[in-house]
């Protein structure tokens, strides 16, 4: 059997799934204590699983994608990746081989209706209304139930910025990521995956993107009179290409107008898309 490599020569494909499982814990709010009382598994077993030191099994990941409130389908698409790695099968394909096709959002297998291109856009198996058109403008004003999440539970913990607190922030730290609503998605010409994300508790609006490329840049407009400097994320090295990464938060009020605009770093020109608080 292969033995796991140590922490400090995890193999990508371990590094991005360890980031996106504990992503998905800080959405849940839980301590490892707690996250092992609500699944099948140990504390000392979600332990490393977050740190990469040992392969979850999928029914861990789909747990955890449970009580994040988050569609399961690009999470597990990252474990099989990793694996694939773990057990040897990725060394025995070709070197010449061509690469896994970008992991399914976790937005597979949920129809998501007359939605545009962001929340579902996680998932490029669904099919997406908006197309990849440069300097594309989209404005989604349809739903879902998928998009909105039911009310978070008792043990979800309280926001550390309220309104306009909020700008500038960082919306994981500031608790601001727990069960937030997707207001809208969008896939890019050059294949990167959009969202533009609201969270009620914190009265802030930031977007995501993930299936990028180094040197894209994502762009969220502040609210309020005051335009100011756009707040941006940049993909910075692979790890980042393959995971999650968000703006700055900016405050938004309910009836506001949220706005993002992707840089790519070649193959295209800026994408904008937006949508209604």
């Amino acid at each position: 059997m292969t033995r796991a490599p140590q922490p400090s020569a995890l193999p990508p494909e371990r590094t991005r799934l360890a980031s996106a499982l504990r992503e998905l814990r800080t959405g849940t709010g839980l301590s490892l204590a707690a996250l092992a009382a609500k699944t099948t598994f140990s504390k000392s077993s979600w332990e490393r699983y977050l740190n990469g030191k040992t392969l979850p099994p999928g029914q861990a990941v789909r747990e955890l994608c449970r009580l994040a409130g988050e569609p399961e389908g690009r999470c597990l698409a990252l474990w099989e990746l990793a694996e694939s790695e773990w057990s040897g099968r990725a060394a025995a394909r070709p070197t010449d081989a061509p690469g896994p096709a970008d992991p399914p959002g976790p937005d597979a297998g949920h129809p998501v209706g007359g939605r545009g291109t962001v929340m579902a856009v996680l998932a490029s198996v669904c099919a997406l209304a908006a197309g990849g058109l440069s300097i594309a403008l989209v404005l989604v004003a349809g739903h879902t139930g998928d998009s909105r999440p039911s009310a978070p539970p008792s043990f979800a913990p309280a926001p550390r910025c309220q309104g306009a607190t909020c700008e500038g922030q960082d919306p994981m730290p500031m608790k601001c990521g727990t069960h937030p609503l997707t207001l809208a998605t969008h896939r890019t010409s050059t294949g990167a995956h959009l969202e533009l994300r609201y969270s009620t508790e914190c009265g802030a609006s930031w977007a995501r993107m993930w299936s990028t490329r180094i040197g894209d840049r994502l762009e969220m407009d502040p609210g309020g009179e005051d335009t100011g400097r756009p707040h941006t994320a940049r993909i910075t090295d692979g790890v980042a290409a393959q995971s999650y990464v968000y703006t700055p938060m900016t405050e938004a009020t309910p009836g506001a107008t949220v706005r993002a605009c992707f840089h790519p770093v070649t193959g295209g020109s800026r994408e904008c898309f937006e949508a209604r608080v």
